[in-house]
């Protein structure tokens, strides 16, 4: 689900801003933008996983040390490995601005200090709970107009396979029907007689091909799980993803078998609500 949220803590010693973004991933993906160590980075991604399930999450941590003194030092080594260098290109260390040299890369290392990291932490910590609790919130909104319409579309879904379940015996009463007009038309012009249990036969080969029935009660069955998942407290968009799939799949076959014109409109609806619940899926966890 897509989100936002963003929170600043700060103590005498340091700032941190903590931002994390998220959109939409059937897994959980982590990218982690800050300037503190692998050890403190591990920790951040198992705050993530506390408040996150799904999604590709993207957390930035600006740490800014109140305390200057305590962060930006200077590397002499450096420093003197570019004067020397830049001095015997120039001919003459006078031409050489200071100023110049202390832009060039590794001169001042501003790079958090690894005996640093243990008091960066809570604040780090704190500000990236904040945030994410703030994401949580924007994508609790968000949930709730999703709820709103996937109950809506699996609703409409409902409906619609109930009047495809009315039309269903139509199918084979048309057939039937028609099978049996034009055999008699036939046989009226040849003067020929034939036995009807040979029709009754061919009806029932036909029916057996068409039938529905067990398509029809699987995707109720599917429908109102789906129904139940998105109605508990937990939702689970892994299981709901599964169930979309399998609502498809029984629309797709229920079109292919019957032969009807309104069974054929009702399908294009269904697999219409379908898509929709499908997109929707996508975004929860």
């Amino acid at each position: 689900m897509t989100g936002h949220g963003q929170a600043s803590v700060q103590n005498d010693q340091v700032r941190v801003v903590a931002e994390v973004k998220t959109v939409n991933n059937r897994f959980l993906k982590t990218s982690i933008n800050c300037d503190l160590d692998a050890a403190h980075q591990s920790k951040l991604e198992a705050l993530i996983k506390k408040h996150v399930g799904r999604g590709s999450v993207n957390l930035r941590v600006k740490t800014e040390m109140l305390d200057s003194g305590n962060v930006h030092k200077l590397n002499e080594a450096v420093l003197r490995s570019y004067w020397l260098q830049l001095s015997e290109v120039a001919g003459s260390s006078q031409s050489i601005n200071i100023e110049s040299l202390l832009l060039l890369p590794g001169v001042i290392d501003t790079n958090i200090d690894e005996s640093l990291n243990e008091t960066v932490w809570p604040v780090a910590e704190q500000a990236t709970n904040q945030a994410l609790e703030k994401l949580n919130q924007m994508r609790a909104v968000e949930g709730e107009v999703m709820h709103g319409d996937m109950l809506a579309n699996s609703e409409l879904i409902g409906q619609r396979l109930e009047s495809v379940k009315q039309f269903a015996p139509q199918v084979i009463e048309s057939y039937s029907k028609r099978m049996t007009e034009r055999i008699n038309g036939l046989l009226e012009s040849h003067d020929v007689t034939i036995d009807p249990t040979a029709i009754i036969k061919e009806v029932g080969v036909f029916a057996e091909k068409v039938d529905i029935s067990e398509e029809t009660v699987r995707l109720g069955s599917h429908v109102e799980q789906f129904q139940k998942i998105v109605n508990g407290e937990n939702s689970d968009g892994k299981k709901l993803d599964f169930l979309v799939q399998e609502m498809l799949r029984e629309t797709n076959t229920i079109g292919s078998k019957a032969n009807n014109v309104d069974i054929a409109n009702h399908v294009v609806e269904i697999k219409t609500a379908i898509e929709r619940i499908r997109e929707m899926v996508q975004n929860v966890e």
